[in-house]
């Protein structure tokens, strides 16, 4: 009997762990921090160095992505890394090294190719799967990596080299930002889980190193040729050049790697390619666009700015935003009509109604955003709704203009919302910040018949809006229209061509039959009608034109896939597209099986932890990560260590109270003039003492509202808490230490978590 209680006491014991657990199991999907593992027997960073090699022809591009993967552990693992790539790199190879041998990858359906994986992993054959997660976000598994071993995966894609205004601009992306999401967790698809990801805190390196080396032949004479992301030594002839990363940039593997080039004389590279195909023949038009002619009378038009200030854009994100969104405010002019939604977990929008861009609605704007700090989630979907619901001035054009790092996963989502609201404006992306999901940022303009713009920092933010203003002024050509003429073409990409705003090339991709002909472009500038004549002759097919090929099948795909949860059955026609062009798809995966069987043993699972991308506070994982983090199972629970094992190297509950708890600045609203860094300076100096109270009082979360005179704390006010209580009178004494500079006065109210 008195066995029988203490099992019963025990389990009773047990569940709150047990129901804790479950709780967490239904939460949503959402990164997390990386706690790392006291194990010494595993390994948490098998990602030795990911490199890459660039070779552009033309306006070509050809990438072989490296990825070196080594077990220093003594256990045996299956190593998984979420990295980025260009929204339209088509991956057309992948293949594996181990040792001396090399395993070409095959391509199959993506269910069937998970299959051979797993089938791989359990009977102890070294395999790689390769899955695409989202267009620009990608999953490499690597099974059975025994310890000691060395294993290269590599990856060649190529990407179509677009100039604006003269400018051509490769970007090789380096790291996926966190994204905020509301999926919950269970019965969430394959293809959502990569969001659950291990982040490295702020600051902290990339455990893995980073190379990146580039050779342009242009064909035609080099005009500058400059890396405005990184440190690099640039060698450069009359028409090539190469691109090297300076040795010190090793870890510069968090932030995008953007180089860009001019020709001499302004010159662009448009013009017809021709690749005669065993299946089928694919062309290239690249047509430069007329020069712009603004119109002397443009009509006035209605902007609504949606300006991200979710966690993620805390710091330095978020003041590049400030510096485009004011740049673009102060270049309306006094016939033009506007307002502001500022989103994060909630939205704050500036006037129910459209404001005049008087000088006073300016000020009250600028006033309105310089006091926007950062923090919550990032709910893009609402505010998009919000914007398109604001009362709209009558006879006026609207744009919509919208400022965010993307750092969500409801891309096709908001494609469609736009879609459905066509006729009520036009949309601009901005993407703010040094990895953004250009994903999103692209799609948006694309749906919306917009143009997208990436800003990376304060210096390109005044320059993009001065673009920005140039571009609405008026299109460069509307009204365009594509036909042939004796030129027997085809499947033409994309099929229905929208306004081009930008200073950059037509672009559209076809098959043909026979090469000879005429293509006859026509469209209205504001100036009049525009004609354009290409003729086309059989000297201009060239079999060294194969990138062609591939350039075309992705175009395709990326245009299929941006309706891809929009009730439109696209699965089958991409999956087929996959695999007669052995392209990388949503629908279809890269598998590499090695031959020989090994006695592996047990096979723990370890994701590689990401950096933040540079300039992106703690604040992008946010509260969610940090619980994620710090509250794991029991250890006496087997399932707390299968989940350990599968959440980035196997921490446990008793290594995580070793680390001592802290007090995070969640959010808050701050007078004018002072910033969140400057609260969380002022905070430091008191983080120990709340702490202490915190532990005493069982608290984890307190909202209160600061009375500042002259700097110092005056009063203090407790608007919310979660816990079992606490005494008014010993937190304000610790809080009345805080010091802000004598210039601050008012109420400052801020939000502490306590981890």
């Amino acid at each position: 009997m008195k066995k029988l209680i203490f099992i019963v006491g025990l389990i009773i014991a047990m569940l709150p762990f047990t129901a804790s657990w479950g709780a967490k199991e239904e939460r949503v999907l959402s990164p997390y921090f990386f706690v790392q593992s006291k194990d010494p027997t595993l390994d948490p960073f098998p990602l030795l160095e990911t490199k890459a090699k660039v070779d552009i022809a033309g306006v070509i591009a050809e990438i072989e992505l490296t990825q070196v993967y080594k077990n220093e552990g003594k256990r045996t693992i299956e190593a998984i890394y979420v990295f980025p790539l260009g929204t339209k790199s088509a991956i057309h190879a992948m293949r594996m090294r181990i040792g001396n041998r090399v395993i070409e990858a095959r391509i199959e359906e993506r269910a069937a190719a998970k299959r051979i994986y797993e089938q791989a992993k359990e009977e102890g054959k070294v395999a790689s799967l390769l899955e695409q997660e989202r267009p620009n976000v990608f999953q490499m598994k690597v099974a059975n990596i025994m310890p000691g071993d060395r294993i290269e995966v590599q990856v060649s894609y190529t990407e179509l080299l677009v100039p604006e205004k003269g400018i051509y601009e490769f970007v090789f992306p380096t790291v996926v930002g966190p994204r905020y999401t509301e999926r919950k967790e269970k019965g969430a698809q394959d293809s959502d889980k990569w969001v659950k990801t291990p982040y490295l805190h702020q600051g902290q390196e990339a455990p893995y190193t980073f190379n990146i080396a580039a050779h342009i032949r242009a064909g035609i004479p080099l005009g500058a040729v400059w890396v405005p992301s990184h440190k690099v030594t640039i060698q450069k002839s009359r028409d090539m050049a190469e691109i090297n990363l300076a040795p010190d940039e090793k870890k510069g593997g968090n932030k995008d790697f953007i180089l860009r080039y001019t020709l001499q004389g302004e010159q662009i590279q448009s013009g017809l390619l021709l690749y005669p195909g065993k299946d089928g023949n694919y062309f290239l038009l690249m047509l430069q666009p007329p020069k712009r002619v603004t119109a002397k009378e443009v009509p006035p038009r209605e902007y609504v700015f949606i300006v991200d200030v979710s966690g993620s854009m805390y710091g330095f994100p978020l003041e590049v935003s400030k510096t485009l969104i004011k740049g673009i405010i102060r270049n309306l002019r006094q016939k033009d009509y506007f307002n502001i939604i500022f989103f994060a977990g909630g939205s704050e929008v500036l006037s129910p109604r459209p404001l005049a861009a008087s000088a006073e609605n300016k000020g009250k704007a600028l006033a309105m955003l310089e006091g926007q700090q950062g923090g919550g989630g990032t709910r893009l979907l609402p505010a998009l709704q919000q914007a398109l619901a604001l009362e709209k001035r009558e006879g006026l054009s609207r744009i919509v203009v919208i400022a965010t790092d993307g750092y969500v996963d409801v891309e096709k989502e908001a494609f469609d919302l736009i879609r459905k609201n066509l006729n009520k404006a036009n949309f601009f992306a901005f993407g703010i910040g040094t990895s953004v999901n250009r994903f999103l940022i692209e799609g948006m303009a694309r749906a919306g018949k917009g143009e997208p713009f990436v800003v990376a920092d304060q210096k390109e933010a005044g320059q993009t809006a001065e673009r920005f203003a140039a571009y609405v002024k008026a299109p460069l050509l509307t009204d365009i229209q594509v036909t042939f003429q004796g030129f027997d073409a085809s499947d033409i990409e994309p099929p229905a061509l929208p306004d081009l705003f930008a200073q950059r090339p037509l672009i559209i991709f076809g098959k043909y039959r026979n090469a000879r002909g005429t293509i006859l472009v026509k469209g209205k500038t504001a100036s009049g009608d525009y004609k354009k004549s290409i003729p086309v002759n059989p000297q201009m097919a060239d079999e060294g034109n194969v990138a062609l090929r591939y350039l075309w099948a992705r175009e395709r795909i990326a245009r299929l896939d941006d309706y891809g949860k929009l009730g439109v059955e696209v699965k089958e026609e991409v999956t087929r597209l996959g695999l007669r062009y052995h392209l990388m798809t949503q629908y279809t995966s890269f598998v590499a099986v090695d031959t020989i069987v090994r006695d592996t043993g047990e096979v723990v699972t370890v994701k590689q932890p990401l950096p933040l991308p540079e300039g992106v506070s703690d604040y992008a994982v946010g509260e969610r990560g940090m619980m994620k983090a710090k509250f794991a199972a029991p250890p006496s629970s087997s399932l707390a260590m299968a989940d350990a094992s599968r959440e980035g190297g196997g921490f446990y509950q008793k290594e995580v109270k070793k680390e001592p708890a802290q007090i995070y600045l969640t959010g808050g609203k701050l007078p004018a003039g002072m910033t969140m860094a400057d609260a969380e300076k002022a905070l430091s100096a008191i983080k120990g003492e709340l702490a202490q109270l915190f532990r005493q009082w069982a608290l984890t979360k307190v909202v209160v509202v600061l009375q500042v005179e002259q700097g110092k704390v005056k009063a203090i006010q407790v608007k919310s808490h979660q816990g079992k209580g606490y005494k008014k009178e010993a937190l304000e004494k610790v809080l009345q230490k805080l010091s802000f500079s004598p210039s601050v006065k008012g109420a400052i109210e801020l939000e502490l978590l306590y981890l």
